[in-house]
């Protein structure tokens, strides 16, 4: 009698209660013996440098879905999507696979979560030529792989690979094991057809890949989709490639025509002259983008609060404490907010010294000067350190209309964009304690300091 769990399909000799390899409970079950496997004849070896096959990328139709993945798709190589359940993913792949089609490609679209009428329903609402694309239910593994080297498609998408099971092992849809041996009979699919594959992978509560990152060691490419339920912006985030750079970021809007390619500066364009608010200069894969950051400083009477939405709550708070000792502006016995506009995540450290100009701003209530950005790492020292790419940050703050850049030294301006270079964060907030750096309050104007107290 043999035993296996059902979740990770490990194999124990007799039952047990909990899976000694996982931790699960009750997952343990008999399974038949594995059949012995027919020897076959070694393959010859081929000189490294003999023909090779065409490897002609197949387009999808996004320009920024294309430089994610580095000029298109790669024949018989394989694409994991990732993301959260509802943001997207089928709709964005149905997209792909009929833009496909509709450039002479023969895709094929496999859906075990749903049927062919939910599916044709969709192509119809978002006026996709569904015809062109060719269906097959994906619950079965064998289903799909009979119908791939059938019709032999250019592209084979599959939604999703926790759906699908593969009736030879004993454990449940969506397991380790199952995921395992799915996963590895579309890699080898593709290897052998030259078939491009794209898998969609639900991301778990606990926020990994298709169960506990089973899949991203064998594909070819790994590509994570978020959003922002609030706007309906999406971005495609680019990780693992073995045919292109790493880290590219592509923009999308949710509509009801589908997901629409967009332009990030037209999303996030900054705000100018308005206290709070700064302009930072962050990294997005090997493009730069310029991003409205605020910051609202505000008395308490009670234990101050520090809440950070899009920004790393634990940077925000060390740079507002870097800023209190490095200028005294008293905000440890105020509540600090952060934000990014846009609904951006900004975890970039080269975002440091606009947040600092932020928080100064909003304590002080003068804005920063009119068209100016900031970009630099900030130091518990209170020095500001260089970051990666200076140049396409600097071009990005030419894009929208930025004249003035503060950044460490070494940074280098463009035409119509001037380099003010700093060395210690008082240097890059100079500009707070200008004559006329004051605000209105109760319709007279007060000094910063002032109504601080201090």
């Amino acid at each position: 009698m043999a035993m296996a769990c059902g979740s990770c399909g490990h194999r124990l000799s007799q039952w047990a209660g909990r899976c000694p390899s996982c931790g699960a409970w009750g997952t343990v079950a008999e399974v038949a013996p594995e059949r012995a496997r027919p020897v076959r004849a070694a393959a010859a070896p081929v000189a490294l440098g003999g023909d090779q096959p065409d490897a002609s990328r197949l387009g999808t139709g996004f320009e920024g879905v294309d430089r994610v993945l580095g000029g298109g798709v790669v024949p018989g190589s394989v694409v994991l999507l990732a993301g959260e359940p509802g943001i997207g993913k089928s709709t964005l792949l149905l997209q792909i696979a009929a833009r496909a089609a509709a450039t002479g490609r023969r895709s094929l679209y496999a859906s075990g979560e749903e049927s062919r009428g939910q599916v044709a329903a969709r192509a119809r609402r978002l006026g996709l030529p569904g015809d062109a694309v060719a269906f097959v239910g994906g619950r079965e593994l064998p289903d799909v792989v009979a119908a791939a080297e059938d019709f032999r498609p250019d592209l084979l998408v599959v939604d999703s690979i926790q759906a699908l099971r593969d009736p030879a092992s004993a454990s449940l849809p969506g397991g380790t094991a199952q995921v395992r041996a799915c996963g590895d009979a579309l890699v080898g699919l593709a290897k052998a057809t030259g078939t491009a594959v794209v898998l969609a992978g639900q991301v778990t509560k606990d926020g990994e890949i298709a169960g506990p990152r089973t899949l991203e060691h064998a594909v070819d490419v790994v590509c994570s989709f978020d959003g922002d339920a609030r706007t309906g912006l999406r971005i495609l985030c680019g990780g693992k490639n073995r045919f292109g750079p790493e880290g590219e970021v592509a923009w999308f809007e949710m509509g009801p025509a589908g997901l629409t390619e967009v332009d990030p500066a037209a999303l996030l364009a900054p705000a100018d002259g308005e206290p709070g608010a700064a302009v930072a200069l962050v990294a997005a894969g090997r493009r730069a983008l310029a991003v409205e950051v605020q910051a609202l400083v505000t008395p308490t009477e009670g234990p101050p609060r520090r809440s950070a939405s899009g920004l790393d709550p634990r940077r925000f708070g060390l740079v507002a404490a870097v800023v209190d000792r490095a200028i005294g502006m008293g905000l440890g016995r105020r509540e600090l907010y952060g934000a990014s506009a846009g609904g951006l995540r900004v975890d970039d450290p080269g975002a440091d010294l606009a947040m600092a100009a932020a928080l100064a701003s909003a304590a002080s209530g003068a804005p920063p000067p009119p068209g100016a950005a900031f970009v630099g790492e900030v130091s518990l020292t209170g020095a500001v350190r260089p970051v990666a790419n200076l140049p396409s940050r600097v071009a990005a703050a030419a894009s929208v209309g930025m004249r003035t850049v503060y950044a460490p030294p070494g940074a280098r301006g463009v035409d119509g964009v001037r380099v003010v270079p700093v060395r210690r964060l008082s240097d890059a907030l100079e500009w707070r304690s200008r004559p006329g750096s004051r605000r209105r309050a109760g319709g007279t104007l007060k000094p910063a300091s002032a109504e601080m107290g201090l």
